[in-house]
């Protein structure tokens, strides 16, 4: 039994990990905004 709690301890400090290592990424990292142009053919226009 000790090891399905040291097991889980460890899992939860992995999860605990990746989850602050995704909140730092989502609220640190601005996007670049750009343009973007995109050409549709005329065929597909009239349909």
């Amino acid at each position: 039994m000790p090891t399905l709690f040291r097991f889980l301890i460890v899992v939860g400090i992995l999860a605990a990990l990746g989850y602050g290592a995704l909140w730092t990424l989502a609220h640190w990292v601005e996007p670049d905004q750009r343009e973007i142009t995109v050409t549709i053919p005329s065929d597909r226009l009239g349909k």
